[in-house]
């Protein structure tokens, strides 16, 4: 089977969109199936066409940015060229291109597959609104075109307005999560590397993390809001940021306005930057007392590093949003928090911390939940049963 993968950005960009969609690409590759990812040229080094783990990726040039999306005119023509030459098409939303190939789709009557992420909300301004309004439209036409539409939860399908329209195609697929399980030596390694102090019984090393791009809708200010209460209960309290911070697309105000805060923490507050997912990334996790994902909005639809935390036995306080709630709701791994309460967020922490025993699962629980292979099943059981489909119907 030849799959077409079509989201606006792909590695070496990091977000749990992109994580999403390569290891959906890797699982189907792994399988005999030829994988292409139809993509921005979001940096000008990158290669326009590449072939890497059984994966091609073809990326479009960009002309200009429209906050955080960008502009890609001769998109239509390789969405067109591309949507030809395979059997199904995969489509990652939010994206502004979604219209041409939701159409390219339908002229060529190749089955038509959204993964919906989640929605999204631009900042304010009269510019933002009319892209906004830009992508809604994208997003309907692409909707009415498609087959099926994936999402990640129930919880989450029945909020998103999106979701809700097209609620008789949606088909609710947990993502696909995996990490390799941390190495003791590397964990040891890694809290020698940043000072992290030997935990002890009454938690006066404790050591919360995020990992995320630096970015409004991730709630980092509501962190910075819980602090004094945190550090009021462990004076030594270390938080740790893994993820992109300088230029993420359209965040710079955010970053600028935040960063006096955070220099005025010193050496209680560290930016890791991007870690290696195979051993960096479960030496990271695997160090914390807890992961925080404290998210303000319905562009967090689930939190994938969350999972990733749980399976190196770190529970996690998340917030009470759709979707985002279900990892914790699912596996009782940690405490759930009113969104943009930072009081709630630091008792939550507090608890988490000082009773830690009581919101441990072992990672074979975490596994037999979130396993990736049964999320390749599921699409490629799609996938199949609308080729079945198209063909029954051509004859």
């Amino acid at each position: 089977m030849k799959v077409l993968l079509a989201l606006t950005y792909f590695r070496p960009y990091v977000s749990g969109l992109t994580i999403y969609a390569d290891r959906l690409a890797h699982g189907l590759a792994r399988r005999g199936h030829s994988v292409t990812v139809l993509t921005s040229r979001h940096a000008p080094s990158l290669p326009r066409d590449e072939s890497t783990e059984g994966i091609r990726t073809v990326r479009v040039p960009v002309a200009f940015r429209v906050s955080k999306g960008v502009i890609m005119p001769t998109y239509p023509v390789w969405a067109t060229r591309l949507v030809r030459s395979h059997d199904v098409v995969n489509a990652h939303l939010p994206q502004f291109e979604a219209a041409p190939l939701a159409l390219a789709a339908r002229v060529f009557r190749r089955p038509y597959v959204i993964t919906y992420h989640c929605d999204l909300i631009l900042p304010p301004g009269r510019f933002n609104r009319v892209a906004q309004r830009m992508v809604e439209e994208a997003n309907r036409i692409s909707g009415a075109c498609a087959n099926r539409v994936v999402a990640y939860t129930t919880d989450y399908a029945e909020h998103s307005q999106f979701l809700r329209r097209v609620s008789h195609k949606v088909e609710v697929v947990l993502p696909p999560v995996t990490l390799p399980a941390p190495v003791d030596e590397d964990v040891a390694r890694f809290r020698r590397q940043h000072g992290l102090g030997m935990q002890n019984d009454d938690g006066a090393w404790p050591v919360v993390g995020l990992a995320a791009r630096f970015a409004a809708e991730k709630g980092i200010d509501v962190v910075l809001a819980a602090l004094p209460a945190l550090t009021t209960a462990f004076p030594r309290l270390k938080i740790l940021f893994a993820g992109p911070v300088i230029e993420v697309v359209g965040e710079r105000a955010y970053a600028e306005r935040l960063a006096p805060s955070i220099r005025a923490l010193g050496d209680r507050w560290e930016f890791l930057g991007s870690l290696d997912a195979h051993r960096e990334l479960p030496a990271f996790y695997s160090a914390l007392d807890c992961l925080l994902l404290p998210s303000l909005n319905s562009t967090e639809s689930f939190g994938l590093a969350q999972v990733e935390a749980m399976l190196c036995g770190t529970p996690v306080v998340a917030s009470a949003l759709p979707g985002v709630r279900e990892p914790v709701r699912l596996t009782g791994m940690g405490k759930i928090v009113p969104v943009g309460d930072a009081a709630a967020l630091a008792d939550a922490v507090i608890r988490v911390v000082t009773e830690r025993d009581r919101y441990l699962r072992s990672r074979v629980e975490i596994e037999s939940i979130f396993d990736i292979e049964r999320c390749v099943d599921r699409y490629e059981s799609v996938f199949q049963d609308l080729l079945v489909t198209s063909e029954h119907r051509s004859h």
